[in-house]
């Protein structure tokens, strides 16, 4: 079965707005942290959330230096040139800053980024660890 470009596009739009939703969750996950351990919100301690988040940055940076592109990025760009449009080359961070910010850089420049703010992550978990399971009695 082969589907329409229409369709094509639309996976391609629904796998950016997951590639962006995964962003923002490493980001304003690490903002809520640091913000809750200033502010003492018990939530954030959360170690399903803290798992997760933290291994969503732990694939990031694992990604950038073995120098692979996102898999998302390469199924979305798969999609779109099926699909008959123009597709990025690099990573989906670098074409979406440079098309939000104009911002170029060397991939060196985002995998430091990538592993200092996976550093943080791992500051943030030593100084705000998550909570233990609590057991029933």
């Amino acid at each position: 079965m082969t589907l329409s470009p229409t369709w094509l596009l639309l996976a391609a739009d629904g796998l950016l707005i997951i590639h962006a939703l995964f962003i923002a969750f490493v980001v304003f996950g690490l903002i809520f942290i640091i913000a809750g351990l200033v502010r003492g919100w018990r939530w954030i301690r959360n170690p399903w959330f803290r798992f997760i988040h933290l291994g969503a940055i732990g694939i990031v940076v694992i990604q950038s230096w073995l120098n692979i592109i996102c898999p998302l990025t390469i199924w979305e760009n798969s999609l779109r040139d099926k699909a008959g449009e123009a597709t990025y080359a690099g990573s989906f961070i670098q074409h979406w800053l440079h098309k939000l910010i104009f911002y170029q850089a060397e991939a060196w420049v985002f995998t430091l980024c990538y592993t200092v703010f996976g550093a943080l992550v791992v500051l943030a978990w030593y100084l705000a660890p998550p909570s233990s399971p609590r057991r029933r009695n």
